[in-house]
């Protein structure tokens, strides 16, 4: 997903830095340098079918962006770490969102429409991005190293080289583990009548 040469490992190690050291500028220069990757993991994290309402990609980069900068001195020790720590903003923001779609869709703040319109129950997708979110917990609390390798490959994007780095094991490891975690989650999916 990330090639070394697409924005300049360099540059991006060195706002890294400065980031890390408090520099909010380097913040809004590693925002501008990779937008567009940043553009392209939101887009991963969105299911929606046509039509579907939910936060679009801009959106989505904007608000982790804002999720991100707030953390001040974040302590992100490359490209990989970032781009996981920003999916996992994104993951939480989608999730947030879904949560608060089905509470508005229960009642929630909503004036009280003709019963035959409650009559569809909840978004498919926010449903599955809840589905999905609660599968991930479970996991990361049996074995938090298969939770964060998840974030890592679903969310992220990441190759399976790249988790290997961060996570410091060999992509043999990985690939085992991706498969642990996929069955993992099929079962606990299908366990709820999910995807």
């Amino acid at each position: 997903m990330h090639d070394e040469n697409d924005t300049g490992q360099g540059e991006v190690t060195r706002l890294l830095i400065s980031w890390r050291d408090g520099d909010s500028r380097a913040a809004e220069a590693l925002f501008t340098l990779l937008y567009h990757e940043l553009r392209a993991l939101a887009r991963r994290q969105i299911w929606r079918p046509a039509g579907e309402s939910t936060l679009n990609t801009t959106a989505l980069v904007h608000e982790a962006y804002l999720k991100l900068v707030d953390g001040s001195r974040v302590n992100v020790r490359d490209r990989g770490h970032f781009f996981a720590l920003a999916a996992r903003v994104m993951r939480q923001i989608l999730v947030d969102h879904a949560r608060s779609k089905a509470a508005a869709k229960r009642g929630g703040n909503v004036p009280p429409a003709p019963l035959d319109e409650n009559l569809g129950g909840t978004s498919p997708v926010a449903e599955e991005v809840v589905g999905v979110d609660e599968a991930l917990k479970k996991l990361e609390a049996l074995d938090p190293r298969l939770g964060k390798l998840v974030e890592l490959r679903f969310y992220a994007g990441l190759s399976v080289e790249e988790c290997a780095e961060i996570l410091e094991t060999s992509p043999r490891t990985v690939k085992r583990d991706w498969q642990k975690a996929r069955a993992f989650l099929y079962h606990e999916l299908g366990r709820q009548g999910g995807p």
